[in-house]
């Protein structure tokens, strides 16, 4: 059996009849994240975050949330990252990442208090308002950035597609991927959850030493929300593309710290809801 998808047997049902036919569906599973960090009184595991993800590149994940959500500021602060804990007897998937720090690192253990809890359908459950959202830091990214022409944001879902494995079987995930100044898709992660992929492509990069990625783009599969714009903010990414439509939230976002937000890129077509000067003819 994958990790990511599950094969089960289904009925298909049309106007004519009813078969049973073997079909897959993505995998859903908890994802624990904790922080292990040296202090007066010894080494310590803290439980700081729950997501439901898909399994698959959850180191990436871990340290993709961490980054965006400035609880750590660069790849330097992470001592280990790894798996922690015994494999589920009944999946055989293990569900606890840990991330060691660097014994120099301060965490505002005050702030960690909030206890974030993500679910695939959102992920901004357990933060008290829009205001505890705002990632202290972030620069704005006026001058930073490549241009793209107008049929190089065209071409980029063709080239995703062909990169979405897991989506192809199962239709069930969204998927974030990161592309260069030339359009070419550098890194691709699928996820049930639209955050959870983009937390994989960041952790990615960090790992990579590529953060802050001003010379990169994000382009989502879904929507986008507030929390994407953010996230994309953190990581230092000037443009992020989605298929679908911003928030109200998510345009604001980008207006204040001169990012180039598309939205609705379907066909031959696409919206500019903020920073169009990097979209050149």
């Amino acid at each position: 059996m994958s990790t990511s998808s599950l094969a089960i047997d289904i009925s298909k049902v049309n106007a004519e009849q009813r078969i049973t036919v073997e079909d897959h569906v993505a995998v859903e599973e908890p994802l624990e994240i904790q922080i292990g960090a040296a202090s007066a009184a010894g080494a310590a595991a803290k439980s700081i975050s729950i997501t439901m993800r898909t399994p698959g590149h959850d180191v990436d994940l871990a340290l993709g949330f961490l980054y965006t959500e400035a609880i750590i500021t660069s790849a330097g602060q992470i001592k280990a990252a790894d798996f922690s804990g015994p494999a589920d007897a009944e999946t055989g998937l293990r569900n606890v990442v840990r991330v060691e720090l660097e014994a120099d690192v301060e965490l505002d253990l005050g702030r960690l208090q909030r206890h974030f809890y993500t679910t695939s359908s959102c992920g901004v459950c357990g933060k008290s308002s829009i205001d505890a959202l705002r990632v202290t830091g972030c620069d704005s990214l006026t001058g930073k950035g490549a241009t793209y022409p107008r049929q190089l944001i065209l071409d980029l879902p063709d080239k995703l597609s062909q990169q979405q494995q897991l989506f192809s079987q199962t239709g069930g995930l969204h998927a974030a991927a990161i592309f260069d100044e030339r359009g070419e898709i550098i890194c691709v992660r699928e996820d049930v959850g639209r955050h959870n992929a983009v937390d994989k492509v960041v952790g990615a990069l960090l790992l990579e030493g590529r953060l802050p990625a001003t010379n990169l783009g994000l382009l989502v599969s879904g929507r986008a929300s507030f929390e994407l714009v953010q996230k994309a903010l953190v990581a230092g990414l000037p443009t992020l593309v989605a298929v679908s439509a911003p928030s109200s939230l998510a345009v604001a976002l980008a207006n204040e710290y001169d990012m180039t937000l598309i939205g609705f890129l379907r066909g031959s077509r696409f919206n500019i809801y903020a920073g169009e000067n990097r979209i050149t003819e």
